[in-house]
């Protein structure tokens, strides 16, 4: 019952409801599945902006001021802002909202911070339940901002249609070294900080890889922003919205929804298969005589793990009742 009165809230746009239902998703409790089985009908009619780029560029004083532009256009919108989980003590930060609290008084703002809690590449592990719950709720747009990005840390591109990388004026030679990893999944491209007189060059250089990389219909543009002021932020509005125009008239939209959801899967199956061969790792007695093998150096690493991929069968059916 108390299930039935969370989903009918969420459906009246209740924040506190909202709240609830994303902690009891984060917090694995057996009532989230009966939640998002309630909300299904109400699944996938969001646009979701990823926001990425490496540590301290700006990404939520720039999310700030596209809440605000948004909210203009009488745009509902929610902010997940995603924070790493400590690997000593399990905690997290969780202080982008912080940058954002201007607009926790407006209903037609949601803004949660996010721990990471296992989850890959810059994601948190509850953060596909978090968007269907979202998604639910009614709001247009939802705003995914991913930890302090590195050059591998693409995952947020498998959970929204469009993808924003913000650089810095300073990135310049840095760019080469990121064009083989994150730079390949960004829709458009954001310079912060342009004010800084390196800004242009940082623009050039994006332009010119830009020539090498393959498009399918979609050319990245790139956007020059001052997050502190403004700057900019209306046109890189005005190129998200073509990019969502684009994604609808190409029936990208639909497959990108779809690509989200076998993310979600392949995340938890990956997350789960960790944990449970991290644990047997040091109670199972085959693989405790692998590893004293490998100890005493009679098999190489990658020896000793395919020794172990083949424990796996075995491993499951004695963790999971199949």
């Amino acid at each position: 019952m108390v299930e039935l009165e969370i989903v009918k809230n969420i459906l009246n746009g209740d924040k506190k409801a909202i709240a609830k239902a994303i902690s009891i998703i984060e917090n694995l409790k057996p009532e989230a599945c009966n939640i998002l089985k309630a909300l299904r009908e109400y699944y996938g009619k969001s646009h979701i902006v990823g926001v990425t780029g490496p540590l301290g560029i700006g990404k939520s004083t720039l999310i700030d001021k596209l809440i605000s532009i948004y909210r203009k256009s009488r745009c509902s919108i929610a902010v997940i802002a995603i924070d790493p989980t400590s690997p000593f003590t399990g905690g997290a930060l969780l202080g982008d909202r912080v940058r954002m609290q201007k607009h926790s008084l407006d209903d037609g703002v949601f803004i949660r911070s996010m721990a990471t809690r296992g989850g890959y590449g810059g994601i948190a592990r509850a953060l596909g339940p978090t968007i269907r719950i979202l998604e639910a709720a009614g709001f247009n747009t939802i705003i995914i901002e991913s930890v302090g990005a590195g050059q591998l840390d693409v995952n947020i591109a498998n959970y929204s249609h469009t993808v924003l990388l913000v650089l810095g004026p300073m990135l310049g030679d840095e760019i080469q070294f990121m064009k083989s990893g994150i730079m390949e999944v960004a829709d458009i491209y954001v310079i912060n900080k342009s004010d800084n007189p390196n800004a242009e060059l940082v623009s050039m250089m994006l332009v010119e890889l830009l020539k090498y990389r393959k498009h399918e219909g979609w050319i990245p543009p790139v956007v020059k922003t001052i997050g502190l002021t403004g700057m900019g932020v209306e046109e890189l509005y005005r190129q998200i919205l073509i990019h969502k125009d684009f994604l609808h008239k190409t029936d990208t939209f639909t497959k990108l929804s779809r690509k989200r959801f076998m993310s979600e899967l392949a995340d938890n199956v990956l997350y789960e298969l960790n944990t449970i061969i991290k644990e047997k790792l040091y109670r199972d007695l085959e693989i405790e005589k692998i590893i004293e093998s490998y100890m005493r150096f009679e098999i190489t690493s990658y020896n000793a793990a395919k020794q172990i991929i083949r424990l796996i069968p075995k491993i499951l059916h004695s963790s999971i009742n199949l």
